[in-house]
């Protein structure tokens, strides 16, 4: 028997863990779906939208991997990596990952969990004790915060499915909000620990357990993961996960000199007029390792990470997650019966989407886009899915934020429109 295809077989049985978790959000398929084949013309049409996007000025540059039972069937760079500077895009270029991050600090979490040494119901403040006294701003008629203690401890969980209460500044106006942007939570350079000792003198947003709110709840977990580990974020992560797994150009901010010409840039003026998610410039040093938002990559790496997801938490022989870690992970864990809400107006995840363990997740297959596909993005133009019931992940990256959303949803909709029986 090929690799490959014992490789399939594991993900067939992951496909069906991932429907039986998720069985409480619709019907689930006896048998394990068919993976659906590509077309060479259905294929020159996805690479044919983003030559059209850099060729209207509208990104400078993109890569786009997609890779089926093993192997690559669409690889291929778009245009510059740097505009003023001419530099074509190509394979070894370093892209700020933002919130792609965030899916790299939960399976590092997660495998603490597998080495029982970290629980999903374990109280955030038994690992990091300012938080056992936080409490929860309510917005009063008068348009200020009255205090209420909590209800119940944020726990572990709440952090890696964004119901900890724990919120961003830079986005929307509420009164918490406003308080995390002014708070100074990021001056002069903090550590984890100390970014989270500020973090934890706030109020949270809400009760935990009641609304999905997205924040800076990842970057908690990574502090977690160093009082458990005994060792910094990236130390941990590099020594579990990185290295293993070759991802050699990850980290949380570009430390060569010489790799510095390969970090892609956007186009003049497509960027952001403030800190996002607390990083001013993600490819800079600081000492704060943000889990949430803070690392930068390659391709080639979030594909080794990708393919780990893919084959059910191993790669190459080496075992990272075991594989019913791996299907909880990407099951919903905010449905029905958690009394979990999702706010219309900030539900990232979007219509019809779930959240699971760091990751978003599709619970019922929409129209050609499967069940048990889960997925996240990064805010300057990274994105990537994973597919177990076609045996298929796909990432692309790109800087550039205000295209973004457009090109991951055309994208999505033309890999699916070139995919066959």
């Amino acid at each position: 028997m090929k690799p490959w295809r014992s490789e399939a077989l594991v993900r067939a049985v992951l496909v069906a863990a991932f429907a039986l978790l998720a069985g409480a959000a619709g019907p689930v398929r006896a048998e394990a779906p068919v993976a659906r084949s590509f077309s060479t013309a259905g294929l020159a049409r996805v690479s044919a939208f983003l030559r059209g996007e850099v060729a209207a000025g509208r990104i400078p540059g993109a890569i786009l991997l997609i890779q089926q039972h093993g192997k690559p069937v669409l690889s291929e760079t778009f245009g510059l990596r740097d505009a003023k500077t001419g530099q074509p895009m190509t394979d070894d270029t370093i892209f700020r990952l933002y919130s792609m991050s965030k899916p790299i600090t939960s399976v590092a979490a997660m495998m603490l969990v597998d080495d029982g040494k970290l629980a999903l119901d374990d109280a955030v403040a038994k690992y990091i004790p300012a938080f056992a006294d936080v409490q929860v701003g309510v917005p009063q008629a008068d348009g200020k915060l009255a205090l209420q203690p909590l209800a119940r401890p944020i726990t572990v969980r709440d952090l890696l499915r964004h119901t900890s209460g724990i919120t961003y500044g830079f986005y929307g106006s509420s009164p918490v909000r406003k308080l995390y942007a002014q708070a100074g939570l990021f001056d002069g350079d903090p550590d984890n620990a100390q970014f989270v000792e500020r973090l934890a003198r706030l109020p949270l947003a809400e009760q935990p357990a009641t609304l999905w709110d997205y924040g800076h709840s990842t970057d908690v977990l990574g502090r977690v993961i160093e009082v458990v580990s005994g060792l910094s974020l990236y130390q941990f992560e590099k020594k579990r996960l990185l290295d293993p797994l070759g991802m050699r150009d990850t980290a949380f901010f570009v430390a060569d000199d010489a790799k510095r010409p390969l970090i892609a840039e956007p186009l003049p003026g497509d960027w952001f007029d403030r800190p996002v998610a607390g990083i001013k410039e993600a490819t800079a040093p600081r000492r704060w390792e943000s889990g949430g938002a803070g690392m930068v990559g390659t391709i080639g790496d979030y594909a080794r990470f990708a393919r780990m997801l893919l084959s059910g938490g191993e790669l190459d022989g080496r075992r990272y997650l075991r594989g019913e870690t791996l299907a909880l992970m990407a099951s919903d864990q905010i449905g029905e019966g958690t009394g979990v809400r999702k706010d219309p107006e900030f539900y990232f995840p979007g219509p019809g989407g779930a959240f699971g363990l760091g990751f978003a997740v599709r619970t019922v297959a929409n129209g050609p886009l499967p069940a048990g596909e889960y997925r996240w993005d990064g805010v300057g133009g990274t994105f990537f899915f994973v597919d177990p019931a076609d045996d298929m992940f796909v990432i692309c990256m790109m800087q550039s934020p205000s295209q973004r959303g457009p090109i991951q949803d055309e994208l999505k909709r033309l890999v699916y429109a070139a995919m066959r029986r």
